[in-house]
């Protein structure tokens, strides 16, 4: 059964149209949470809103566009938000802890981990730990998405069974249901190809920064590591139990894969490419489905300046990504063997035994 559950909670669920925090929507929510919590899950809550909470509070008439300004205006929410939670959490004699990330705390190994004892260490306390993006410091969060990634890194972390991705649509569309009455819902999706990426918007409300490509590449993430998915509403009492038990207002995303080491993490959805490699169709089979190690002969082109040692993306013939890893060759050097059996380029670089483009545990598919 599954028994570690996170859960992320956008900002037009928790503030009203127009900003300013909804208290009755943020008890609502630490009810259910705390039903959770009672039927023997474990909990995490990851939630947006820290902006959208601040920016009336401090004066402006309307959510922020300068970043300054929504840093500002997050600095004041944040409080708001952590000091409503922590009462609704009280009520039920939970306590409610703030954890607050950046991705850099994501890009550094070391971090990742003191991050991650740190939550083990409130959940066996039987605390709440409530998770947001530290929004008056993080550039890249407050820029360009909303916390859907992270709550779907957080789950990585911390191995959850699920993530819960709440919103006020209840799943993914064949259309925008608010315009096409013919739109059918999906209920379970088993890979999330092109095609279903094709189907989903831009961003959803005017207090939220995210919409539903921005949930799906949460779900991505999740459903690599091995986390099923459900994105979809929680209104009513006992909904966020039903989504847990599979009976939710929503798409579920299935997953037949393992659980991701922190490593795996870092190079799959953390670490920063320097260039590329596009490889042959042998390649690409052995890879995905052989587990084994890329080779000079299954290279084909290489674009980008590495050294031994980076982060490169390895592309299919048709300039799909087929995943990342770690190359054990300069550049310069890697230009002067690609596409040559291993005897002849080691007999052009002078070493005996060569070693491989990219050793098969330094590597991670990202294709489904």
């Amino acid at each position: 059964m599954e028994r570690r559950i996170v859960v992320k909670i956008g900002s037009s669920s928790l503030t009203s149209p127009v900003g300013g925090l909804d208290r009755e929507a943020v008890h609502y929510f630490a009810t259910e949470l705390s039903n959770l919590r009672a039927s023997g899950y474990e909990v995490l809550l990851v939630t947006s809103g820290a902006v959208a909470a601040g920016f009336r509070e401090i004066g402006y008439a309307e959510r922020p566009k300068l970043l300054h300004e929504k840093q500002a205006a997050a600095a004041v929410g944040q409080a708001l938000l952590m000091q409503a939670y922590r009462e609704s959490f009280s009520s039920f004699g939970i306590a409610a802890a703030q954890v607050l990330l950046t991705r850099a705390d994501f890009h550094n190994r070391k971090r990742m981990g003191n991050a991650s004892m740190a939550v083990e260490e409130l959940l066996k306390q039987g605390a709440v730990p409530i998770i947001n993006e530290n929004d008056t410091v993080s550039v890249d969060e407050l820029k360009f998405g909303d916390n859907d990634t992270l709550s779907a890194l957080v789950a990585n972390l911390i191995k959850a069974d699920r993530l819960l991705i709440l919103t006020d649509t209840d799943g993914l569309y064949t259309k925008d249901p608010r315009y096409h009455a013919d739109a059918e819902r999906f209920a379970v999706v088993d890979e999330i190809t092109d095609q279903i990426y094709a189907l989903a918007g831009g961003a959803g409300t005017a207090v939220g920064t995210g919409g539903m490509r921005s949930k799906l590449d949460a779900a991505k993430i999740a459903v690599r590591g091995g986390i099923a998915v459900f994105i979809g509403k929680s209104q009513r009492s006992g909904e966020m139990l039903e989504a847990v038990s599979g009976k939710g207002r929503g798409t579920y995303f299935n997953t037949k894969l393992s659980a991701l080491s922190r490593k795996k993490q870092w190079l799959g959805f953390l670490s920063t490419p320097l260039g590329s490699l596009t490889v042959d169709s042998g390649a690409e089979k052995a890879l995905l489905h052989g587990g084994r190690s890329l080779l000079p002969v299954g290279v084909r082109s290489l674009q980008g300046q590495f050294r031994s040692g980076d982060v490169v993306e390895v592309l299919n013939p048709g300039g799909e990504v087929l995943g990342r890893g770690i190359v054990n060759y300069d550049q310069e050097q890697l230009s002067e063997i690609y596409g040559l059996p291993t005897t002849e380029a080691a007999r052009k670089i002078g070493i005996p035994h060569p070693p491989e483009v990219i050793h098969r545990d330094e590597w991670i598919s990202l294709k489904a």
